[in-house]
């Protein structure tokens, strides 16, 4: 086999790994916006099916990190191509994590029990958590799929105020809860929720910090914390 005709079926092997982790990011970007919609509307057939795609999402985690191995094992991949690589299999790993948070915002539509919300206003600031959380990652995802940074550091700052509206909300429900008793159950299933998201926000900026590392070599993991 030619050197010319194995440089062109590594350059696809590279390009199918490229797709199927977009794939698996847009996957678990709707598994998020539903896991969400379905606790807010207790919508148990949607909060079924963002579990049935939990495990699909697993096994393309499992596949990606297989191709990845592969390549490595067998075309001994020169510096750039390594990094990402490397920068894949950890996006992955945070987007498999992402779709578990989502699961559990899922499980949590199903467990509640909606004649008790009633005592509880609703908490706006876990709803707009959800659409820092799934900005955050459609700006990542966007950054990796162009290999363009110019936009992907503004993303760390999402997540600080992020973390601010899980502060927000937190101190609202505690108060709910100190003022009406009746709140408590459905206050500590938001609190479950908010968190959730939180963390589903955390692994998004490690997707960014990704895209950083993969595009211009750099080791941003630490760097941005204050």
């Amino acid at each position: 086999m030619s050197q010319q005709h194995t440089s062109t079926i590594y350059q696809a092997e590279l390009e199918d790994l490229r797709s199927a982790v977009m794939k698996m990011g847009g996957k678990v970007e709707s598994q998020l916006r539903q896991a969400v919609l379905a606790f807010s509307e207790s919508d148990n057939a949607l909060a079924e099916h963002v579990l049935a795609v939990e495990k699909e999402v697993n096994q393309e985690h499992l596949n990606i990190d297989h191709m990845c191995s592969q390549i490595i094992a067998l075309r001994q991949p020169a510096a750039s191509d390594l990094r990402m690589l490397l920068g894949m299999i950890r996006t992955v790993s945070d987007l498999e994590r992402i779709g578990d948070e989502a699961s559990k915002i899922a499980q949590m539509a199903l467990k509640s029990d909606p004649s008790r919300r009633g005592f509880l206003p609703r908490v706006h600031t876990i709803f707009q958590s959800a659409d820092l959380a799934g900005t955050m990652l459609r700006q990542a995802l966007d950054a990796f799929a162009r290999e363009d940074t110019s936009e992907v550091r503004q993303i760390f700052a999402t997540d600080m105020e992020l973390d601010q509206h899980y502060s927000a909300s937190v101190r609202q429900l505690i108060t709910f809860m100190m003022e009406d008793p009746r709140t408590i159950s459905a206050a500590l299933d938001d609190l479950w929720v908010a968190k959730a998201i939180e963390r589903a926000g955390d692994h998004a900026e490690n997707i960014a910090e990704n895209a950083i590392y993969i595009i211009e070599g750099e080791d941003v993991r630490y760097a941005h914390h204050s």
